[in-house]
C-alpha cells in the first residue's frame, strides 16, 4: 500500500465526491479514480458505494477512513520532527554539570534553553568532576558538559562561559566570620576541607592562591561532593577556599567572605571534537549567549 493512495483515499472519504477531492490534491479525477480501485483491488474491498448521484463510504470504507487519518497524522508528526531535529530544533541533550554549577548556573540555561528551543529535552547530570565529564563526552554518554578546565584527555573542545572569583567558606561561629573580607594569608593556620579528587580544579585554584601567599594548605577533611564538602565546613571542621558561585547553594550554618587575593577559576561549556549533532550545536550556542564573555577562549563549535 502506498502513502499516496492513503492520501488520495482520505480526501474523497472525506469529500465523498471525487471530483472535489481531485481538485484538492490537484490531480486528474480519472488518475484518482484509478488509484483508488487500486486500492481496492490490494485490500480486496469495496471502500466506497458509487452512483450516479452519490459517493458513500462502506463500513470497511469508515473503518479505514478512521485509521488513514490516524496514519496520516503520524506520518505527518514524523516528517515534522526529522526536520525539527535535522534543524536543531528538536531532540534530546545530556548535559553534564559539576556540583555547584548545578545550583548556578543550570537554572539559566534550562531558563534559555525551554524559550529558543521549547522542543529539546534536556537530560542533566549533576556533581560530575572534570575527568568524568570528559570521559562522558568521550563515550558518547553526554553531549556538552559544564566543567572545570583543564580538560583530561584528548577529543574534547572547550569555550569558557565564566571566570568566578574564589570565595571563603567558614562556619558561622570561625573567627573569620565576622570580617567582612579576608585575604589568603589569613588562612595560613587553618585547616582546610577539600574535594577528594586529585583531578579537582577548585582544590588546584585553592591550593595554588595559598602558594602564592606562601604556605601550603593543611589539609584535614576530604569531601567527594560539594553538598558533603559544606556539613564538614559548617561542623567547623575546616574552611574551604570555593569557586563565588557557592552562594547559590543553601549556606545553613556557614558563612561566604570574598578573599582578596583567592585568584579565579573557569567554568567551561565542554564537547566532543567534530560535533556535528545539529541539536547539541544549538543548544551550545545557547548557552554560550546566555554566559557571554568578552573574552572567551577555547575553539568555535
Amino acid at each position: 500500500m502506498e502513502l499516496r493512495h492513503l492520501r488520495y483515499f482520505a480526501a474523497v472519504a472525506e469529500t465523498c465526491h471525487f471530483g472535489q477531492a481531485a481538485v484538492q490534491l490537484h490531480v486528474a479525477q480519472p488518475a484518482l479514480s484509478y488509484a483508488i480501485r487500486q486500492l481496492e483491488a490490494e485490500l480486496d474491498v469495496t471502500l466506497f458505494t458509487r452512483t450516479t448521484r452519490q459517493v458513500s463510504l462502506t463500513p470497511a470504507g469508515e473503518y479505514l477512513k478512521v485509521e488513514a487519518t490516524r496514519i496520516l497524522a503520524d506520518v505527518d508528526d514524523a516528517v515534522d520532527g526529522v526536520r525539527r531535529i535535522a534543524a536543531g530544533r528538536s531532540g534530546l541533550v545530556r548535559v553534564g554539570l559539576t556540583g555547584i554549577a548545578a545550583f548556578s548556573h543550570l537554572p539559566r540555561i534550562a531558563r534559555a534553553v525551554k524559550r529558543e528551543l521549547p522542543d529539546v529535552d534536556l537530560q542533566v547530570r549533576s556533581d560530575m568532576l572534570t575527568p568524568v565529564q570528559c570521559e562522558g563526552l568521550r563515550s558518547l554518554e553526554l553531549d556538552l558538559g559544564l566543567l572545570r578546565p583543564p580538560v583530561v584527555g584528548e577529543g574534547i573542545a572547550v569555550r569558557t562561559i565564566d571566570i568566578e572569583p574564589m570565595v571563603l567558606a567558614v562556619s558561622v561561629d570561625h573567627r573569620l566570620a565576622v570580617e567582612p573580607v579576608v585575604s589568603v594569608d589569613d588562612l595560613r593556620n587553618e585547616m582546610f576541607v577539600m574535594y577528594d579528587s586529585r583531578d579537582s580544579a577548585v582544590n588546584d585554584a585553592a591550593i595554588r592562591s595559598c602558594h602564592r601567599a606562601g604556605f601550603v594548605p593543611q589539609r584535614a577533611h576530604e569531601a567527594s561532593g560539594t553538598s558533603v564538602l559544606l556539613a564538614l565546613v559548617a561542623a567547623g571542621l575546616g574552611v574551604a577556599v570555593l569557586p563565588g558561585s557557592v552562594r547559590s547553594l543553601p549556606l545553613e550554618g556557614i558563612v561566604i567572605r570574598e578573599l582578596v587575593d583567592g585568584g579565579t577559576v573557569e567554568l567551561a561549556l565542554a564537547w566532543r571534537t567534530g560535533e556535528d549533532n545539529p541539536v547539541v550545536e544549538g543548544v551550545a550556542d545557547i548557552i554560550m549567549s546566555a554566559f557571554a564573555l568578552e573574552a572567551n577562549v577555547g575553539e568555535n563549535l
